[in-house]
């Protein structure tokens, strides 16, 4: 099967791309940088993206934070311009089952810039009426990155702690690692079943759970 992938150099692409390996997925990632391990890399602007491959299913796991894109724009410019540009070009190579990750908390309608632009960019895509839509929505992720993320940091210190204080509806806040959504991604690109599907920490969990 032939999967297109957007973020593939991200620390859940990366993370998606090394259990792929494991599988016959021909994947196509398309991204500013090349992945060096998808079957094939289409490196470009996702501001003038060219002609996707022709694929059923996509993957985007483009992401940023404020502090790392340096400004509310520039995010704006990852997490939804991007986000919403490789859609389109998986849609018009023939993508019906789209597959992507936001965040906890994600709303429209939030009155903070984060989770706001998270919940405008699924409102988009479930506006462009793809087969199957799942939106993956972690909460803190744990991992190793490249750049400095030292609030991030902090908090992954603290997880352990943290998480035993989450029950009931604030489990879905808890962290988990980018390795654990990655599979749970994988997981996904095997189900078929229409319609629009959210996934939380405790979903994500039982999708790799449940994994042969």
């Amino acid at each position: 099967m032939t999967l297109l992938l957007a973020g593939g150099t991200g620390l859940i692409g990366q993370a998606f791309l090394a259990r792929a390996q494991l599988t016959n997925l021909h994947i196509t990632a398309v991204g500013r940088r090349p992945t060096g391990i998808a079957t094939e890399d289409i490196v470009a602007d996702f501001a003038d993206l060219p002609a996707m491959p022709s694929a059923r299913v996509a993957v985007c796991t483009l992401g940023t934070t404020i502090r790392a894109a340096g400004s509310q724009d520039a995010f704006r410019a990852i997490d939804f311009d991007a986000v919403i540009a490789f859609a389109t070009a998986a849609k018009e190579a023939g993508v019906e089952h789209f597959l992507t990750v936001t965040a906890v908390g994600a709303n429209a309608n939030s009155s903070v810039f984060y989770s706001r632009v998270k919940g405008e960019v699924e409102r988009e895509l479930s506006s462009m009426h793809f087969q199957r839509l799942d939106i993956v929505q972690p909460g803190l992720l744990l991992g190793n990155r490249t750049e400095s993320r030292p609030v991030e940091t902090l908090l992954k210190w603290m997880a352990p702690a943290t998480d035993l204080l989450m029950q009931g509806p604030w489990r879905r806040y808890r962290s988990i690692a980018a390795h654990t959504v990655a599979e749970s991604l994988l997981v996904l690109t095997t189900h078929s079943a229409p319609g629009l599907y959210i996934h939380q920490h405790d979903d994500i969990m039982a999708l790799v759970a449940g994994a042969p």
